[in-house]
């Protein structure tokens, strides 16, 4: 179990919580309801248990809802949601009790992983709450947090199994034995990772809110919603569409400490149109780049429309914009 520093008085209780053993009851629903959710799993050989939420098989709605849950260390709720936006109906809603903790903590794909070189390469991004266990994230020491548990779980966004050796080596930076560990493998092409990564939309905001030097103990709690793409079968188009949904149509809520100028500044400077990259889809302005994700705007990463409600005053800011055009012309709609 970690704790909270002395000198942060103003975080929640939650931060002396245990993020996976929040979400290891969650792990372990998944696990037991896999065929009904079109998910597959399989234990390898070291005894770790791997879930395929679309590579093999088809996934689902509701597999990359309960995923994505994981994803944030059991302090959040996920939902599918109807309406929102006119053009398209339906969406993904997240809250988060100590969302810092939740989404920065746990849910931010932040460890990078890979074992080989050339074409037979592996390399993911793991996002969930094994990531605290293993803080190999700089991120960890200004969260000043680090979880103690007896098991653990990581999710990768692949198309593909990861190598035995890497496996082995990701149990051992979380001190766990191979058989403690989960890995859930959610390609964006499926419905579950397509779900799991729109999920993101709250810490994609927590995100920039961090990138902006808001300090992240005043944030006391929040609220996003985005619409649901259809997948895609090509890789790119279908990052591209995750992507948009947030960046064109992604709705977050935050409820913050403080004064009410920085309130109106966060709230002015967090929507993803104050990029220089905004106004094309993901796709185009990826390859605009040569598939080189360092080229691209950094603040480019973030919601669309933002509101920010200073609780010291009462009073709510608001910046940015839902864009159903440029979310249309990714999404791939027709009338």
């Amino acid at each position: 179990m970690s704790g909270q520093a002395a000198h942060a008085p103003r975080r929640s209780a939650a931060w002396s919580a245990s993020v996976n053993t929040l979400a290891a009851p969650l792990v372990e629903s998944l696990v037991r309801d896999a065929p009904l959710l079109d998910l597959a799993v399989e234990r390898l050989d070291n005894g770790c248990t791997l879930v395929d939420g679309g590579i093999d098989v088809a996934g689902g709605l509701e597999a990359g809802r309960r995923i994505a849950e994981i994803c944030l260390g059991g302090l959040g709720r996920v939902t599918l949601t109807h309406g929102e936006t006119v053009a398209w109906p339906v969406g993904v809603t997240v809250h988060a009790t100590a969302p810092v903790l939740a989404c920065l903590g746990s849910q931010y794909a932040g460890w990078s992983l890979s074992h080989g070189e050339g074409k037979g390469a592996f390399h993911a991004l793991g996002s969930g709450p094994a990531r605290a266990l293993s803080v190999k994230e700089a991120l960890f020491e200004e969260l000043e947090y680090r979880d103690r548990a007896d098991s653990g779980c990581l999710v990768l966004e692949v198309d593909k199994r990861p190598p035995l050796p890497l496996v082995e080596k990701i149990a051992a930076d979380c001190g766990l034995a191979p058989a403690d560990l989960t890995l859930i493998m959610t390609p964006t092409r499926s419905l579950a990772g397509t779900v799991q990564v729109v999920a993101r939309v709250l810490e994609v905001a927590l995100h920039k809110v961090h990138a902006l030097a808001f300090p992240l103990d005043s944030i006391v709690d929040g609220v996003g919603s985005a619409p649901l793409p259809p997948p895609a079968p090509d890789f790119v188009q279908a990052m591209g569409r995750t992507n948009d949904a947030i960046l064109f149509a992604g709705r977050v809520h935050l409820y913050v400490r403080g004064d009410d100028q920085a309130a109106r500044a966060l709230a002015h400077s967090l929507p993803a149109r104050e990029s220089r990259d905004y106004g094309r889809p993901f796709a185009e302005v990826f390859k605009s780049y040569e598939y080189d994700f360092f080229q691209i705007d950094p603040m480019l990463f973030s919601p669309a429309a933002v509101a920010v409600s200073a609780l010291d005053s009462g009073r709510t800011f608001r910046g940015g914009g839902v864009d159903e055009e440029l979310l249309q012309q990714s999404f791939g709609g027709r009338s």
